[in-house]
């Protein structure tokens, strides 16, 4: 389990911004002391490659990474690759996420058996980093013996998050990841939960569950108006409750509720739908309101063993705002608090 001061503070950026955003808004983390700057890899935004790579070239200090690839959009060699570059670029500062990835039906791809996906994913990935030539016959990717990157790499073996809610895919980040991340919950109750779903595999692979960094995010909205704040989360919150609510075990959330938003939300109501949301349930799922609230539910997490809390878009009434005011008031609470 993490210390009390054994943590990292991240922001995830959604990759719908214009070139020189990014940098922007990476020099401002990486300037107020943010540890990781991730970039979610959502169906039909832009590649996180390209935001990835000019947050390097800005920066010198943060961890960088995309929060999630997918092995059925992207081959598992095409994501060594851009793994490589990114390492490369940041000078050894990336990480990779993978994930099943979400809504790929819209575009015609499926996704079978994903918990072997991903297991292979990453052995691919791994082999081509490592220059080893030794081949692979996975069931659903495959090297031939002697396949190899032409190209030099930064590091062998570059951190692995797993994103996962359920008890299979933590097992796999027990066995083969550096990090789980659960995106889109807020929920200290959740932390022991993803403990216990990491030890199958931890166990497995002859490793501790503490090897594994537990990484908890979800939308945030920070202002000073904290008002206006929790109202604007309130309506993020509506779009995805259904979704998280039935992933998460220790949230009591009464299916009538659930019914109301999401007939709302598909009236196009997002206002009204994020108005039936109660303060304890939005605690659960977001993280908003002023500096100070914010602080003490990322605080919470930190106190559950999380060893990472990455506060997510929109992060304010504006991103640069909201971006700044994580940077420089709710971050150093975190820190002051640990000391």
């Amino acid at each position: 389990m993490s210390g009390p001061g054994d943590f990292e503070i991240g922001i995830g950026l959604q990759s719908d911004k214009r070139a020189g955003d990014y940098a922007r808004l990476g020099r401002l983390a990486e300037e107020h002391g943010i540890d990781v700057v991730s970039v979610f890899g959502d169906l039909m935004y832009q590649p996180p490659i390209f935001p990835l790579l000019e947050i390097a070239a800005a920066t010198s200090r943060v961890r960088l990474g995309p929060a999630c690839l997918n092995p059925y959009s992207m081959a598992p060699y095409e994501i060594a690759g851009q793994l490589a570059a990114l390492d490369l670029a940041s000078d050894g500062r990336a990480y990779l996420g993978l994930a099943r990835g979400t809504w790929l039906g819209e575009v015609g791809i499926a996704q079978p058996r994903p918990l072997t996906a991903l297991a292979e994913c990453a052995e691919v990935v791994r082999r081509l980093l490592a220059g080893d030539t030794s081949g692979f016959a996975g069931e659903l990717f495959s090297l031939a013996p002697g396949t190899a990157l032409r190209y030099p790499v930064r590091r062998a073996r570059p951190p692995l998050l797993i994103g996962a809610w359920g008890p299979r895919g933590a097992a796999l980040a027990g066995r083969v990841a550096d990090e789980i991340k659960v995106g889109g919950s807020a929920n200290p109750a959740m932390v022991p939960v993803v403990r216990e779903r990491l030890r199958p595999g931890a166990e497995e692979a002859g490793r501790s569950v503490d090897d594994v960094g537990i990484v908890l995010g979800a939308v945030t909205v920070v202002a000073a108006d904290g008002a206006a704040a929790r109202a604007r989360a309130r309506r993020e919150v509506a779009m995805y409750l259904a979704v998280v609510a039935e992933l998460d075990p220790t949230a009591e959330v009464p299916a009538d509720l659930l019914t109301r938003v999401k007939a709302e939300v598909a009236a196009g109501r997002d206002d009204a739908a994020g108005r039936l949301i109660p303060d304890d349930l939005l605690d659960l799922f977001a993280f908003s309101g002023t500096p100070e609230q914010v602080a003490a539910q990322a605080r919470r997490l930190i106190d559950a063993g999380v060893r990472r809390v990455e506060f997510g878009t929109p992060h304010g009434l504006t991103d640069d705002d909201g971006v700044l005011l994580i940077a420089t008031e709710v971050a150093p609470m975190l820190r002051k608090a640990a000391r």
